[in-house]
């Protein structure tokens, strides 16, 4: 008798899999991988060892528009010719009847997730390996901007225009609808995120949480695969660099910022300057506002977690051990670095 597996229905799958994954043998072992407020992902393995990863919605009320796997197995399937490597897509269902959930289904892809500065440690412990790993994702990120949308079926996926203004739009609704105190720094910061708002240069995909954690990467350096697109538009693609950039820490950063300690802080990758460098050499891109666009990542960033604290100040977390002073201290870390650099952005160059 297999393992009651949450979010799993497992004869119903048996059967959804036999009719749309060519040479599967049931009965299927499902293990969870990754679950939480995101999209869950599980390991599936049949009989003779094949595997295989399912994804689908948090388990109870979602919004349907927020955890979209018909999106994300189309975006997948539309990179796949392209040089962005992401895990082969097999198959989308969209009838909840199967599973209480739409889902869809990747290959196995091989590969470390590599979260903290302590799984760098332990799966990549080579600093030349890291280098090599660095200067691959932003090969990777200046390919995925590089990609003609029209020509692999993804031109109507979002509006492509104005992505500056709309995202100031919706993360300043945001801050104001869910802020537990007023923040100097993040109306500051605001301000003069809309004063020094530059034009959109460059337009293409964005994958929205790019960095090291959400990919496949190789001990001997490298990565296999690019993860978790639930948060890809298109739009200004430079936002992804500063995305980056921020999730890049050196060693000796202050790490308030985060709840653990990032891979890059343990030595060994690109420094965020030669990120920069190798990123616009080979995709092309001039990167003069890339202080910008790290700006408005962290001000988004700080509305995002203020979300989070409110939530765990009204107690909706299910998570009683959590202190939500955590959350506060890097709200307030957040607004502040984001001040610092846009006001660093009206003093002479």
């Amino acid at each position: 008798m297999r393992a009651d597996v949450p979010g799993i229905n497992p004869t119903a799958l048996d059967e959804w899999f036999i009719a749309n994954i060519p040479g599967v043998q049931p009965p299927l072992d499902f293990s969870l991988i990754a679950g939480g407020r995101s999209n869950i992902t599980y390991r599936v393995t049949d009989t003779t060892g094949q595997g295989f990863v399912l994804r689908r919605p948090p388990l109870g009320h979602v919004l349907a528009t927020a955890h979209d796997m018909g999106r994300e197995h189309r975006i997948i399937s539309a990179l796949a010719p392209s040089a962005v490597p992401v895990p082969p897509a097999l198959g989308h269902c969209d009838d909840a009847s199967v599973n209480d959930a739409p889902f869809y289904v990747m290959a196995f892809v091989d590969g470390h997730v590599i979260n903290t500065a302590d799984d760098a440690d332990a799966a990549m412990p080579d600093h030349e390996a890291r280098r090599r790993t660095g200067e691959q994702i932003a090969d990777i990120l200046a390919d995925l901007h590089r990609v003609d949308v029209d020509a692999i079926g993804l031109g109507d996926l979002a509006r492509r225009e104005g992505f500056l203004d709309r995202q100031l739009k919706r993360w300043r609704s945001q801050w104001e609808s869910s802020k537990t105190r007023d923040l100097a720094d993040m109306d500051a910061a605001f301000d003069l995120l809309i004063e020094h708002k530059p034009p959109q240069r460059y337009t293409g995909i964005v994958h929205g949480d790019y960095r090291i954690g959400n990919m496949l990467a190789r001990s001997e350096g490298g990565i296999n695969a690019v993860l978790d697109w639930e948060l890809c538009t298109l739009g200004d693609v430079l936002a992804d660099v500063g995305y980056l950039l921020n999730y890049w820490p050196e060693p000796g950063d202050d790490m308030t910022g985060f709840v653990d300690p990032q891979p890059t802080v343990s030595g060994g990758f690109l420094a965020r300057d030669e990120v920069v460098e190798r990123y616009a050499t080979s995709g092309g891109f001039d990167v003069t506002d890339v202080s910008y666009y790290r700006a408005f990542s962290y001000w988004r960033s700080a509305a995002i977690v203020e979300g989070v604290t409110r939530r765990y100040i009204e107690g909706v977390m299910a998570d009683d051990a959590v202190d939500p002073q955590v959350y506060d201290r890097r709200v307030v870390h957040l607004a502040a670095q984001s001040l610092a650099l846009i006001s660093s952005l009206r003093s002479p160059a």
